[in-house]
């Protein structure tokens, strides 16, 4: 059995192949002990799932932990595969059969979860370009800024950002 799950802020979606069955629950605790209760009895040969900026971790750890093989696969790859096989349109029931579908032709291969240090690592990482991308944004409103009380707030803002940035260049 080949599953495809895919992932929303608040919802998971699932397609078994070669059954066709599919459910939804929610993405939370609840809908996360629904999912692996039924999946580890299931004993899938393969779980994909698309790297969704983050929603996805948790219950990739979960099923991990529980020995169950996942794959977290580029979206696009997923999406390139679903042309390919004529599917054009774009749902989440629809992209979680694609998703099952490619974990049956393709079978990319699981890895293994990060440390916690490199997870540390890759969240400060990421936060520290989340504040230079904000930092960038308000340099360029102070550029175009021609009231003083504002261009004030922009200064602090972008003072306050620089050393969030230091800190977490620390």
């Amino acid at each position: 059995m080949f599953v495809g799950i895919d992932v929303s802020k608040s919802r998971l979606d699932m397609h078994l192949r070669p059954s066709g069955e599919e459910w939804s629950v929610s993405n939370d605790e609840q809908g996360h002990a629904e999912l692996v209760s039924r999946l580890v009895g299931d004993g899938p040969e393969l779980v994909v799932v698309e790297a969704t900026g983050g929603y996805q971790a948790t219950i990739v750890a979960e099923l991990t932990v529980r020995d169950v093989r996942v794959a977290v696969v580029n979206p696009r790859q997923v999406r390139d595969f679903a042309k390919a096989t004529g599917r054009l349109a774009k749902t989440d029931s629809i992209d979680a059969a694609a998703l099952a579908h490619f974990a049956e032709a393709i079978r990319p291969e699981p890895r293994p979860l990060l440390d916690g240090h490199t997870q540390e690592l890759q969240a400060l990482v990421t936060r520290r370009r989340q504040l230079i991308d904000m930092r960038t944004g308000e340099m360029n409103r102070l550029e175009t800024c021609r009231v003083e009380r504002v261009r004030k707030d922009i200064q602090k803002t972008i003072a306050w950002l620089t050393r969030r940035i230091g800190q977490v260049d620390d």
